[in-house]
């Protein structure tokens, strides 16, 4: 009988939580990362699953920001060294500490391409009132970058829009 009791009162919870949720919208906007000593903000909406560091499989004879193929979760995804890409210069070697704070986010798979992103550290997750300032990217900037935030504490943060970076012919075209 007690756990009758329980059961009820648990979904009571579930069910006002849900609809706190849909009359006040998702709190958080952006995952925050960093990746080359800059930080990055990628829209939940555009993000996939995020994952620890497992080894890649190198390609030959390809783009030295392609860090290779993995095995995540059963799939063959490319990973992207995302501070690589955006500077356009080879990866400088990790230690193995690094290595190990690394991690994998993968595209939405609505995006429809089995990528995920190699960044250095996740900074958590951050919504617009995070925010004291931002302006809007740069006319030279990267087709893909969205608006420049800056947080409370002063430090920039760069908006990447997933979708406009996974139809890039340059991000799509690995082979060197």
């Amino acid at each position: 009988m007690a756990n009758r009791q329980a059961l009820r009162e648990l979904q009571t919870r579930l069910a006002d939580r849900l609809q706190v949720a849909r009359t006040q919208g998702v709190a958080a906007s952006w995952l925050a990362v960093e990746a080359g000593g800059r930080n990055y903000l990628f829209p939940l909406s555009q993000s996939g699953e995020i994952f620890p560091w497992v080894h890649t499989q190198a390609v030959p004879y390809t783009q030295a920001w392609f860090a290779g193929v993995a095995n995540l979760r059963g799939g063959l995804f490319g990973v992207v060294d995302l501070a690589s890409y955006v500077s356009g210069e080879a990866p400088p070697p990790k230690t193995e500490l690094a290595r190990a704070e690394s991690r994998l986010v993968a595209l939405n798979s609505a995006l429809e391409v089995n990528c995920a992103l190699l960044i250095d550290r996740l900074a958590g997750l951050r919504k617009q009132d995070a925010f004291v300032d931002f302006s809007e990217k740069a006319p030279d900037a990267p087709e893909f970058f969205g608006n420049q935030y800056v947080d409370l504490n002063g430090a920039s943060w760069q908006e990447i829009n997933l979708q406009l970076l996974a139809q890039q012919a340059h991000f799509l075209t690995i082979g060197a």
